[in-house]
């Protein structure tokens, strides 16, 4: 699902318009963003959280010439599902995603000591 996705799906169930469900979906994120950015932990119980993450600098290689590369600290966020979430994802009847098909196992081929057994041994019941 993206964005003008889910701007449809909530102007569908709850009766606003798609400018109104578009400026409530964008107030959310930005709300949800500063709140991060700020250091702040976001709980919607039922949902999930968001936590911000912060990755100290460090020195890392590259992988080609194995030089010392410097890589700068960072900041990034982590969400954790919410108990009810994850019952919803995991309730038996649920909505399921369809599995992949199976592919079928590739037949298996002789290999060249087999097929010079064969051989002798049809050779060797001809005489």
């Amino acid at each position: 699902m993206n964005k003008s996705e889910l701007i449809e799906a909530v102007s569908g169930s709850s009766g606003l318009d798609k400018r109104q469900a578009e400026g409530a979906i964008d107030a959310f994120v930005r709300t949800v963003m500063g709140a991060v950015k700020a250091g702040n932990k976001v709980s919607l119980v039922g949902f999930g959280s968001f936590n911000p993450t912060a990755r100290a600098a460090r020195t890392g290689r590259n992988p080609q010439t194995g030089a010392p590369v410097k890589i700068a600290a960072s900041k990034g966020v982590r969400f954790a599902p919410g108990t009810a979430f994850k019952t919803s994802l995991n309730a038996k009847g649920g909505a399921k995603k369809a599995a992949p098909a199976k592919k079928a196992a590739p037949a298996k081929k002789a290999s060249s000591t087999t097929k010079k057994a064969a051989k002798a041994a049809k050779s060797t019941k001809k005489r």
